[in-house]
């Protein structure tokens, strides 16, 4: 089998997407300071371009975890594979995750922080994909809600491939 990759969001379409999404987090946070949580590590892209339009003070951590483990089903188990290193009690924090599906990772992710006694816990994420949301979780800044297709670009990956283009693009799988 071979990847096609088909464009469904320009360089262009993205960096307007963030730009509209960073000036709405710095109305809400306005004269506070904003503790960037970056989920590992599809987000990353999306986290440091987000920051950069950001006008408030920012601190980052980084966060990787799974329900997956190695099968390509929820487990329901959370494995926190690299836990914060900074403490955020009493600050005001953003999830930065790159696309929610079924909504079971994110949801053990925000119950795990908001026992950390956050001073407040939302959440940004670059796609949406409702059609695969299996429990809920309230997005507080949503980037493009897409439909259940495979989309790489831009930090998300197939088999660790494809996280360096500058677009988001949904993967077609053809025989050679």
């Amino acid at each position: 089998m071979k990847e096609v990759i088909h464009e469904m969001y320009s360089k262009e379409q993205i960096d307007q997407m963030v730009t509209e999404i960073a000036t709405r987090i710095n109305k809400d946070y306005e004269g506070k300071q904003i503790h960037m949580i970056c989920i590992l590590r599809g987000s990353v892209f999306f986290c440091a371009d987000l920051a950069k339009k950001i006008t408030v003070p920012v601190s980052m951590d980084f966060m990787a975890a799974s329900s997956y483990g190695n099968e390509v089903k929820s487990s329901g188990q959370l494995m926190i594979t690299k836990d914060l290193d900074d403490d955020i009690d009493g600050r005001h924090c953003l999830i930065v995750e790159d696309i929610i599906d079924s909504g079971n990772t994110l949801s053990k992710i925000c119950g795990l922080l908001a026992a950390r006694n956050p001073a407040s816990l939302k959440i940004a994420t670059l796609l949406d994909k409702p059609d695969r949301r299996e429990v809920d979780v309230e997005v507080d800044y949503t980037g493009f809600v897409v439909p259940d297709k495979f989309i790489v670009g831009y930090g998300l990956d197939y088999a660790q491939k494809y996280r360096n283009l500058p677009y988001l693009g949904e993967v077609e799988f053809v025989d050679e």
